[in-house]
């Protein structure tokens, strides 16, 4: 695995652990890529809004718009992942003590 990828599987982990901390489990792009900034991924808008087309298409989240901003919300399978229960290749595992 190259760093790039591990970087890649470890923003999807921060994303999905930041979404099922949510009450509703969902947040907006722009909220994404300041989460991101706080665990060292400075990615651009468009590169969240790519990681979460691909998190829709393994089905951890469902994507809705809301104006320009792209909303996911964490599903029970991204869900599941989260809490160690199945897990999604190309997604970080979660340690331990979540």
């Amino acid at each position: 695995m190259s760093y790039d990828d591990f970087m890649t599987e470890n923003a999807r982990l921060v994303i999905l652990k930041e979404l099922a901390k949510q009450q509703d489990g969902r947040l907006n792009d722009a909220v994404l890529v300041k989460v991101l900034d706080v665990f060292g991924h400075y990615r651009s808008r468009e590169w969240v809004a790519e990681q979460l087309d691909w998190l829709a298409q393994k089905g951890a989240v469902e994507m809705s718009r809301a104006g320009t901003a792209l909303v996911a919300r964490i599903t029970r399978t991204g869900a599941d992942h989260v809490e160690r229960r199945a897990f999604i290749a190309g997604i970080d595992k979660p340690s331990f003590g979540v």
